[in-house]
């Protein structure tokens, strides 16, 4: 068991960490969340021991392993396969096929496995620390951000890998659907203060919420009795009768704790400026086909596509097979070898590409890179879009030399956001986003009049934004028409090999994979279908009831307002009739927030058995 105890940890003049206190128990997969800045990685820098606490403790057991993903590129051997297996430990070095399964599951192909580390991408050569990482088995894994570099059937394998995991695991990433996937537990840094609970995310931020209301309330509460008690004293003082009782309120006075209001934590808040379009039609490809150099395989062959207004469109499939390629033929940074790509004269195009961070002059400030997207854009919409980012004051004359790569992405962003748009090109948005600020992003996609057209692998972002999907799997590029759901129950993606060989005990035939894919997939569609005859009459008696709700209270609203008047003019009868109506609608709105509470809980409980039952056989 890993303690930490009374831990603090200050830079400069910001305090990170202030006195907090938990453990990590046997077993437990904790996932750790909070706002970027806020003391993720640096908690994980003072367990690894690369930064020394101001003040308290972190007790580790003797002969406890702890491994974590490096981000720092290094490599000493000639190949792949060699580089990876420096993580096993001495006694099972002769253990390479772990490492082998290990490497398929994260996309190395059998011939990668003699290349050199150094021919592959930063994005590969992170993926080779990971496999370094999960191979070297230890007591307490850490990783932070482990998805950012993996396409969406590498992130699929590793969340069943991490579920099989047996030792401890603190996870960080942004992608809440992947952490609640994996974790037994959710830890959250907030206010420079830790809680941890048993359960997903939803459940710790459901808890913050509400102690957080509790607290507002009592502070309000407890200021209202001091404004009366500071006014009785003052009124009283001078009366010698009462002065036991001034006397008594004073000392209660001074004995009351005076609760500090919480500060603002400021939220990613903006929306992407959408403009009228006159046609059904955005963008026509027709048979388009793309290679980089002409006697290369071709990445897209034979493609064709009509983009219609307000279509939701995912990018989906493997990483280098022409996702991001594909933005940057619609976006016209290249041109097709056949084909054309055809777009109305009028369509206004927004591009984030994973090279636009890049593109970002180091030398300007926040607010000159944001000012220079557009000319009609004035230095007050800058401030403003800046200040939306969470770039206010003089964060906004920071210079982008000095932010952080989620700094810089939302810099990138903001760019956006100067001129209005008929189509989003969004290659990973998501990238460096903490994951209140990946979600304040999917709220904006999600508010946008026009088209979006998106590479992602997060699958949040599929299940909640796709109606229509461009996939790349199986060797090829085609279009699904459907949701993302759709795609895995009537499709789904190809089948990895190795990643069976590895969980299988024996050989599995072709017929036996088909009747048990065919099997899983029936089980499936019978958990969803039960899911959906159990949950949809509670979901209509939720909105029923909020419905009432609503009304009931806008009716005590419109009744205080008419007794103000009534009250002004002198209308006894109207005064004492809706008196009486409103001391009726008290009684009969907590009754309905009891049912609804009531019912909430019950309609959470069993969404909760149903995604378990689902966890199941993906596991």
């Amino acid at each position: 068991m890993l303690k930490i105890n009374d831990l603090c940890k200050t830079y400069g003049r910001q305090t990170l960490l202030e006195n907090i206190s938990f453990n990590i128990n046997p077993g437990e997969k904790i996932g750790l969340v909070g706002r970027n800045g806020h003391g993720k990685t640096t908690l994980f820098r003072l367990i690894l021991g690369w930064e020394e606490p101001d003040s308290g403790e972190i007790t580790i057991p003797s002969r406890y392993t702890v491994g974590y993903l490096k981000q720092h590129i290094n490599f000493t051997t000639k190949t792949v396969l060699e580089e990876g297996c420096l993580g096993l430990s001495p006694e099972r070095a002769d253990e390479s096929w772990k490492v082998e399964k290990v490497l398929a599951g994260l996309g190395f192909s059998p011939a990668d496995m003699k290349r050199h580390p150094d021919e592959f991408s930063g994005g590969f050569q992170v993926r080779l620390n990971l496999a370094k990482a999960l191979v070297s088995e230890p007591d307490l894994l850490l990783l932070d951000e482990p998805t950012n570099y993996l396409d969406i059937t590498s992130i699929s394998w590793l969340t069943r890998f991490l579920r099989q995991w047996k030792g401890e695991l603190m996870l960080i990433t942004h992608d809440r659907g992947f952490m609640d996937g994996i974790i037994t537990h959710t830890v959250g840094i907030h206010r420079r203060k830790i809680r941890k609970v048993a359960g997903s995310t939803e459940k710790l931020y459901q808890q913050l919420l509400k102690e957080e209301e509790i607290y507002e309330k009592t502070r309000l509460n407890n200021e209202k009795k001091r404004r009366e008690t500071e006014a009785f004293i003052n009124r009283f003082r001078a009366k010698a009768r009462l002065s036991s009782m001034v006397q008594s309120r004073v000392k209660a006075l001074a004995r009351q704790v005076e609760m500090s209001k919480l500060e603002t934590l400021e939220d990613l808040d903006f929306r992407f400026r959408s403009a009228s379009f006159p046609s059904k039609t955005m963008m026509e490809i027709r048979n388009i086909s793309f290679a980089y150099e002409e006697d290369s395989p071709r990445l897209i062959n034979n493609f064709s596509l009509i983009v219609g207004k307000a279509d939701r469109i995912a990018v989906i499939g493997k990483n280098g097979k022409g996702k991001s390629t594909l933005l940057r033929l619609l976006a016209g940074e290249l041109t097709p070898l056949q084909g054309t790509i055809r777009q109305h004269s009028l369509l206004k195009i927004g591009y984030f590409g994973q090279t636009n961070v890049n593109r970002l002059d180091p030398d300007k400030t926040v607010l000159e890179e944001i000012t220079a997207s557009h000319p009609d854009c004035t230095p007050q919409q800058a401030r403003n879009i800046s200040g939306n980012l969470m770039f206010e004051s003089d964060m906004a004359l920071k210079k982008i030399s000095v932010l952080s790569g989620g700094e810089r992405s939302r810099v990138s962003l903001g760019k956006l956001l100067v001129a209005p748009a008929h189509m989003l090109l969004l290659d990973e948005p998501t990238n460096h986003l903490d994951m209140e600020s990946s979600e304040a992003l999917m709220e904006a996609i999600k508010a946008f009049a026009g088209t979006v057209i998106f590479v992602t692998h997060n699958e949040t972002y599929l299940h909640n934004l796709a109606n229509r999907l461009i996939v790349f799997d199986r060797g090829c590029i085609r279009l699904f028409e459907g949701c993302y759901q759709d795609f895995l129950d009537e499709v789904g993606w190809e089948d990895d090999r190795l990643y069976s060989e590895l969980n299988e005990q024996r050989p599995v035939s072709e017929a036996d994979s088909y009747n048990l894919r065919k099997a899983l997939k029936k089980e499936k569609a019978e958990i969803i279908q039960r899911r959906s005859e159990t949950l949809r009459p509670m979901e209509m008696d939720i909105a029923c009831l909020e419905k009432s709700i609503t009304g009931l209270e806008e009716e005590m609203s419109r009744n205080n307002s008419a007794l103000v008047h009534a009250s002004m003019v002198g209308d006894a009868p109207t005064i004492a009739a809706l008196s009486k109506r409103n001391s009726h609608i008290e009684p009969e709105l907590k009754a309905l927030y009891d049912r609804l509470c009531s019912l909430q809980e019950s309609y959470e409980s069993k969404l909760g058995n149903f995604e378990r039952e689902l966890a199941m056989l993906a596991d």
